[in-house]
């Protein structure tokens, strides 16, 4: 296995060979397996000899018996497995840890791995992603299913070695010939619901495998189907053995009546006036009324995948009235269109239910919290919603989720009803949380702060809060609610605690149709005494943000630029309309602007901030905005600051690079490994933004990557400034040069190790 940079925090390994013609059969039934009998957390790191051995290739196969030294003087030894009669290995070793197959192959081949319940896979020492939601083959109706991981992957003549990291205590490992080059894994589809009365032009995915060794461009998906349906969509250009989610479109006439739709979709290649077909499938779409629950699709401006949200309509026949919104966020492998399945519907506003781009997905934070107010936005503009009536809710990891969207945007909402949620990552079950005494940790720890509702708690303070949990809850305790009621006495003044006797995590004790522990008509009585008062009616602004990146703007004032990042920027500021007059006090700004639309065109403003007044500030003509920097405790008025300046539109931890449009651009302008891992690594972050986002990031070489093509988007460099071209295009006089064995960061330079 060549050298890779790894960072591992699992220490089990698995083994098992077999004869030339493995690959061929279904199922591995054998292995070996040992376990570091440490404990590892969130940001534990410990000395894993499996991972060093791998980063300094000197790994080399194990036998039963063989012992690994781990930290504290602690061993494991090497056991044997075997697994049951469906396949699976079932044991303690595998939570948390290696699974290594080796494999012997006559000649080489391209084969389609089906792993299950693993997080991910090294092929000969490239990294593949895994399918870590799959532990188990069989599913109810409504259960969300992970069946689509169908990996293409080579196998080179002689010994090939498989290196999978578990995490759940189980595995299964399926090894298929690839008996096509490019085929459709219609297992992974995003579809809509198609609209009695509409005519039909809506988006869908779904994922196209190359299963060859070589680039492919010029594929197409051909749409054809009842209703005149018929289109032609362009698959990106694809890497050698790889998958991506591709758009279609979905084009028609106008639907009569209820009822299924036939979709047949070919994966065809042009060239010229020739084409090719390669393989083909059918969908079966829901034709339903326009006052029914349905999936609704757009095209998302994180990466140009499509993505779905589910709609339970308002039922009031007066469609010209504005309606209220209710944002419900779902919880852990639970399908948004279940989610708005689960309530009654309303007469007085719409259920909405974003995904999370996944049934798992990010927890409502990150990605998942940029889709839940990305589908905000569409609804807002699309569904004749009234502003001041907007609300959220969400159970399980959705309550979690409507704390935290709550906590980091309180002017978006009237009131929020977290259900069964837990609170930080910190609080849930048994996660650590580093003791902050050394600089790394503290400074680990500013990175979570985004997660850290308990300290952006008196945001609440500006909406209502009405919380439920289930005394009896066995998956997310009790506690965390009343955790956060304590902390919400000390300075609350409008929250309801609702605690259902004998209830589990999930209940329904009414006979009133909709589930109660969502649909909890004290909450929805709740929500109508409530709305979004908007800014021209608010007067006292008090606000904390972990960062301007994810959350810069409450009601008329923007934080725009922390002093310290990631610590919390805090701002509490009056507005007095009559006197032209902002007063306040801030904590970590560096800049900061206010709106004043309330302000008439040449009037004079007072500013007092942190004990300083500024008198006499007259914007430019034209501006409703005025804008202020701090250096050194000392305010002043600037002008309005370049969009080169550090600001909410770029900022943010390196997560937030992968927003945006954004593109992967790998290097080919090295030596042969340094190529390799470049397209490898590009790859892999590809397709694990697929499996966990429902992702469709476009990946190019350096010698594909047009820059004009790149302007206000995202771009994701793989290489450094000797092994991409793309870095003199993009970025040539930047104070940051990664080089061959350096990083120099203006006068300094920092050599890398060896």
């Amino acid at each position: 296995m060549p050298k890779v940079l790894l960072t591992i925090f699992v220490t089990l390994i698995v083994l098992f060979t077999v004869n030339n013609e493995a690959y061929t059969q279904t199922v591995i039934k054998k292995c070996l397996a040992v376990k570091s009998p440490g404990r590892f957390g969130r940001f534990t790191v410990l000395l894993d000899p499996i991972e060093y051995k791998l980063v300094h290739g000197t790994w080399g196969v194990p036998k039963v018996g063989d012992t690994e030294e781990f930290a504290d003087s602690a061993s494991g030894t090497w056991q044997e497995l075997t697994a049951d009669d469906d396949g699976w290995f079932n044991s303690s070793l595998l939570d948390g840890g290696y699974a290594y197959v080796q494999i012997e192959s006559k000649k080489r081949k391209v084969v389609l791995l089906q792993g299950m319940s693993h997080d991910m896979v090294f092929i000969n020492g490239e990294p593949r992603i895994g399918n870590r939601y799959q532990s188990k083959e069989t599913f109810e109706s409504w259960e969300p299913r992970f069946n689509f991981s169908m990996m293409p992957i080579v196998l080179k003549e002689g010994q090939n070695e498989l290196l999978f990291r578990c995490n759940r205590g189980r595995l299964k490992i399926k090894i298929h010939d690839a008996d096509k080059k490019y085929f459709l894994n219609l297992n992974d589809v995003t579809v809509p619901d198609i609209i009695v009365g509409k005519r039909i032009y809506e988006w869908g995915s779904l994922v196209v495998v190359n299963a060859t060794e070589e680039p492919i461009k010029n594929l197409y998906l051909m749409v054809s189907g009842d209703n005149g349906l018929k289109s032609k969509m362009r698959v990106p250009d694809m890497l050698p053995l790889s998958i991506q989610k591709a758009a279609f479109l979905l084009k028609g006439k106008k639907v009569e009546e209820k009822g299924d739709l036939e979709v047949e979709l070919t994966l065809s290649k042009f060239e010229g006036e020739e084409s090719q077909d390669f393989d083909s499938g059918e969908l079966t779409l829901q034709m339903v009324a326009e006052n029914e629950t349905q999936k609704r699709t757009f095209i998302s401006t994180i990466d140009g995948s499509i993505q779905y949200f589910a709609v339970n309509p308002a039922q009031d026949p007066d469609l010209q009235k504005p309606k209220a919104l209710f944002l419900s966020v779902h919880g852990a492998n639970v399908e948004a269109i279940n989610q708005a399945r689960s309530y009654y519907p309303k007469k007085w506003g719409h259920i909405v239910a974003p995904t999370n781009r996944r049934p798992y997905g990010f927890n409502w934070e990150d990605w998942g919290r940029f889709d839940a107010m990305e589908v905000l936005r569409i609804a807002l503009n699309t569904m004749n919603v009234d502003p001041s009536r907007v609300y959220l809710t969400g159970h399980s990891m959705g309550g979690h989720g409507a704390w935290h969207l709550g906590a980091i945007f309180p002017d978006q909402f009237g009131a929020i009803g977290p259900s069964a949620g837990w609170i930080t990552f910190w609080s849930y079950r048994v996660r650590e949380q580093l003791d902050l005494n050394a600089d790394m940790d503290k400074m680990l720890m500013r990175a979570t702060s985004p997660s850290n509702t308990f300290a952006l708690a008196e945001n609440y303070k500006q909406f209502g809060v009405y919380i439920i949990h289930g005394e009896k809850d066995d998956n997310v305790p009790v506690d965390q609610a009343r955790q956060m009621v304590s902390h919400l006495e000390k300075f609350h003044k409008d929250f309801i605690y609702h605690e259902q006797a004998g209830a589990g995590h999930w209940w329904d004790e009414s006979p009133e149709p909709g589930t109660d522990c969502v649909d909890w008509a004290p909450l929805f009585d709740f929500f109508a005494r409530h709305v979004v008062p908007g800014p021209d009616r608010v007067r006292q602004v008090d606000f904390i943000t972990p960062s301007p990146g994810i959350s810069s703007s409450n009601n008329w004032l923007h934080i725009e630029a922390q002093i310290k990042q990631l610590d919390f920027s805090k701002a509490n500021v009056r507005f007095d309309p009559g006197q032209k007059r902002f007063t306040g006090t801030t904590e970590n700004i560096l800049r900061l602007s206010f709106d004043i639309d309330q302000i008439e065109p040449g009037e004079e403003i007072t500013i007092e901030l942190d004990g300083q007044i500024l008198e006499g500030i007259e914007p430019n003509l034209g501006e409703k905005k005025i804008w202020l920097a701090n250096s050194q405790g000392e305010w002043t008025n600037i002008e309005q600051p370049a969009k080169s300046w550090k600001g909410p539109h770029r900022y943010g931890t390196f997560k937030d690079a992968f927003n945006n449009n954004v593109i992967l651009v790998y290097g080919t302008k090295g030596s042969a490994e340094e190529n390799a891992w470049a397209l490898a690594k590009a790859r892999y972050d590809a397709e694990t933004f697929w499996y966990q986002g429902n992702g469709a990031i476009p990946v190019v070489s350096d010698q594909e990557f047009d820059p004009m093509v790149g302007i206000d988007r995202n771009v994701i460099i793989y290489g450094n400034t000797q092994t991409n071209s793309a870095w003199d295009a993009l970025v040539p006089d930047s104070p940051v040069q990664v080089n061959v064995g350096a990083v120099v960061i203006g006068d300094s330079q920092t050599p890398g190790r060896q």
